[in-house]
């Protein structure tokens, strides 16, 4: 059986969905963040009531494929306007306005220009959407009476039980030399 396709239970026989460890502060969860990436976990996030300047350089996240995402919405969105202007104006419904020719694209900027934005924040939204897992209506960390506080003053780091590499055991033990001052596992 793969690594991945496991399956951890509790002794109640509820699946685990990861381990959860609490950390004292910020420098000591961006350390906990860099021994997690070391260790080769790649299913695993951190929970912080305010931004942390480097986390995602300590959790090895590479870019983010938003800004391609939404060029090519925005040059979509330009593209189509001037073809449905050039076609109404050429092709469709040819008529003659202040002695211009019908292809005069001076014209088709204003509208070419607001589609290109509106394509542009369209796919900038279901993109972020879509690319952050949203919307999820609920978590199993919600269930953690200990993590409601990481919106106020604590800081967390969950494993995952569908990393590869996730073992209870190896997990708990390099949380704990990371510094957690509380660590539990996290039922679905």
């Amino acid at each position: 059986m793969a690594a991945s396709n496991r399956i951890y239970v509790t002794e109640a026989n509820e699946p685990i969905y990861g381990i959860m460890a609490e950390f004292a502060t910020p420098a000591a969860i961006y350390h906990a963040a860099e021994a997690v990436r070391d260790a080769g976990y790649s299913k695993w996030d951190t929970f912080t009531p305010f931004p942390i300047h480097g986390m995602e350089g300590a959790m090895g996240m590479k870019r983010t494929k938003l800004p391609l995402l939404v060029a090519a919405g925005g040059f979509t969105g330009v593209g189509l306007a001037y073809l449905m202007q050039w076609w109404m104006s050429v092709v469709d419904y040819q008529m003659v306005v202040q002695g211009k020719p019908y292809h005069s694209w001076q014209a088709f900027v204003p509208i070419t220009f607001e589609l290109g934005i509106l394509f542009s924040a369209f796919t900038a939204i279901i993109s972020m959407l879509a690319l952050n897992g949203l919307p999820r209506w609920n978590h199993p960390l919600f269930k953690k009476e200990r993590f409601l506080s990481s919106s106020d003053d604590k800081f967390f780091v969950c494993i995952e039980a569908a990393d590869a590499k996730f073992d209870p055991d190896r997990t708990r033990a390099l949380l704990e030399k990371a510094g957690a001052t509380s660590i539990e596992l996290v039922e679905e």
